[in-house]
């Protein structure tokens, strides 16, 4: 058994010029393509006012893919945003108790349970025991004869995922908004907080005004 933290991975270059596609596509609507500036200047004042105005539908034209690495249930989650494409570790197909994964299944270790601190609490050693046991039930359906995608009936919410997830602009703010409240679960705002701070690093205006 292995337990990691989550993390998310950009997968695309988000220097990009988004704030230029935006308003080269933005600007046919008003024909005002006379007032697009060489530099960025035009393009975020433009784009300021969009989302001012809430006239999002243009940032719908920029796409960026990001990979989450979390539990299942959090993907769960994920996968509810319709607007987006997906693609996710497969348990049909994936053999845990092959040499591919060392033998061995890789859990999620939630943000309440500290990673540099000794387990010996009796909630957390409870939790151990039942991913243990799942591991355990996995490999021995296995090598009796079962698939993976019969064995993982026994795989719990922790196991370890990897989700690749496309959506446009306006689908990622709408995304941080859910999903960056108090109200969201523990371990989906332990991902997308420093998520949304990259974005708001390394591309200007189009997420500024989203806090939490």
């Amino acid at each position: 058994m292995k337990l990691i933290k989550p993390y998310t991975e950009v997968l695309t270059d988000l220097n990009q010029p988004f704030l230029k596609e935006i308003e080269r596509v933005a600007r046919t609507c008003y024909k005002s393509e006379d007032k697009i500036s060489e530099d960025d200047s035009s393009a975020r004042e433009l784009v300021r006012k969009l989302i001012a105005r809430g006239h999002e539908a243009m940032i719908e034209f920029g796409d960026i893919t990001v990979k989450f690495v979390c539990d299942r249930g959090v993907s769960h989650e994920i996968v509810r945003h319709r607007v987006a494409s997906y693609a996710q570790e497969s348990t049909r197909y994936c053999n845990y108790s092959s040499n591919k994964f060392d033998g061995e299944i890789t859990f999620i270790l939630p943000p309440w349970i500290k990673e540099d601190e000794c387990i010996d609490n009796d909630a957390e050693d409870s939790w151990l025991d039942a991913l243990d046991t799942c591991e355990r039930s996995y490999n021995e359906l296995i090598k009796l004869g079962w698939s993976p995608q019969q064995a993982r009936s026994v795989l719990p919410n922790s196991l370890k995922t990897e989700i690749n997830v496309k959506m446009n602009i306006r689908e990622w703010r709408h995304f941080f908004r859910m999903r960056c409240s108090n109200a969201a679960h523990p371990q989906m705002i332990e991902l997308t907080r420093p998520l949304l701070k990259e974005f708001q690093a390394k591309i200007p205006v189009l997420f500024d005004d989203i806090t939490y």
